[in-house]
Parts: C-alpha cells; sequence; structure tokens
C-alpha cells in the first residue's frame, strides 16, 4: 500500500494515521518514546504490507509488472491502488478526498517533532503540492512515479509506464475492486486486535 491507502486503513485516529504515514522511514525497532497509538500505526503499516504482499491477487499483478517493468515492477501495484482510491474516494468515505487530505496535513504538522528525518524533508512539498488528491489523476498519479524517479533512482521510464497503465486501466482497476474490501477486512480486524491489548 502507498500514502493515501495507508492513511485510510488506519481508522480515525489521527496518531494511527502518523504511524502508518511515516512507517516506512522507522527502520528496526520502533522507539519507545513515540506515543502508543503513532506505535501502532507503524505495526498496522507492517502487518498491511506483509498482507498485501502476500496476497494472491496482488501477486499476480506484480509478477506481470516485474516482466514488463523489472524488479521495480513491485512498488506499482500500491501506486495504482492510491490512484483508484483516491478516484473512488467518496465510495469508501463520508468525507470528502479533500476534506480528508487536509484534516491529515494538520494532524502531521501537529506530529511534526515525532517525524523520521526523511519524512521531514519531503513533507512540506507533500502537502503544498497535495499529494493525496493529486492520486485522482492519471496525470497526478505519474508525477508522485516522476519524484520517486528523480529522489530515490527507480529507474522507470515515466511515458512508457503511463501508456502502459492506461491501456491496462481497466484491468488494474478489477484488481483494485477486489483486493481492497480483502484489506480493509484486514485492517479494521488488526485494528481491534490492537485496541484489546
Amino acid at each position: 500500500m502507498n500514502y493515501l491507502a495507508h492513511i485510510y486503513l488506519s481508522g480515525s485516529s489521527p496518531q494511527i494515521r502518523v504511524g502508518g504515514f511515516i512507517a516506512d522511514a522507522v527502520k528496526g525497532g520502533i522507539p519507545e518514546h513515540y506515543p502508543y497509538k503513532l506505535r501502532s500505526g507503524i505495526r498496522l503499516h507492517r502487518l498491511i504490507d506483509n498482507y498485501t504482499d502476500h496476497h494472491p491477487l496482488v501477486r499476480e499483478m506484480v509478477a506481470l509488472l516485474n516482466r514488463e517493468f523489472g524488479r521495480y515492477g513491485g512498488i506499482l501495484p500500491d501506486l495504482f491502488f492510491d490512484h483508484y482510491l483516491a478516484k473512488e474516494f467518496s465510495s469508501y468515505s463520508s468525507v470528502s478526498l479533500s476534506s480528508f487530505s487536509r484534516k491529515f496535513y494538520f494532524d502531521l504538522i501537529l506530529h511534526y517533532s515525532y517525524l523520521p528525518v526523511r519524512i521531514r524533508r519531503f513533507m512540506w512539498h507533500f502537502i503544498f503540492t497535495n499529494r493525496l488528491c493529486r492520486y485522482r489523476t492519471v496525470e497526478g498519479l505519474m508525477e508522485s512515479v516522476g519524484i520517486m524517479v528523480e529522489y530515490r533512482g527507480v529507474p522507470f521510464d515515466i511515458n512508457k509506464l503511463q501508456r502502459y497503465f492506461v491501456d491496462n486501466y481497466d484491468y488494474f482497476q478489477d484488481c483494485f475492486y477486489s483486493f481492497f474490501p480483502d484489506v480493509t477486512n484486514y485492517a479494521e480486524s488488526m485494528r481491534r486486535e490492537e485496541c484489546s491489548r
């Protein structure tokens, strides 16, 4: 899962959402000085990633994308899912994507002191360019891929990727519709389990 999906799957707690957002930048053990719910969000993110990586439908997508884009193809389903979630957000949430995004950006700023350095480096750009809402369009999705190419050295040909995504748009959308209820149910059950600790 990518940023939007992880935030959405974290439920309504601001600290769990922020934890889900920063989790990839927290390597190894989770710092004990983090508030409990922030740590819960990091744990939930890791559980969701593991569930996603082992889901048969996602594995099928990864195999297909690896044949087309090499070993980095495996990161594309997460990005594609954020696009479909953003595009269909009103089907999954009672608040608009714009309101949801603004609330999260505010919560992120409130928790600035807990953010890893890597997150602090791109946070303001992420907010000012409204990345979460930009996922709604194919162009906005490709902008996010372009950022990965520039700053993380991921070797994607953006034009080729955009053509491939558009040509296979319905297939990937069907994958999202089939997979997202599964991961939503899983995330809800993990949140309940975490609350019962």
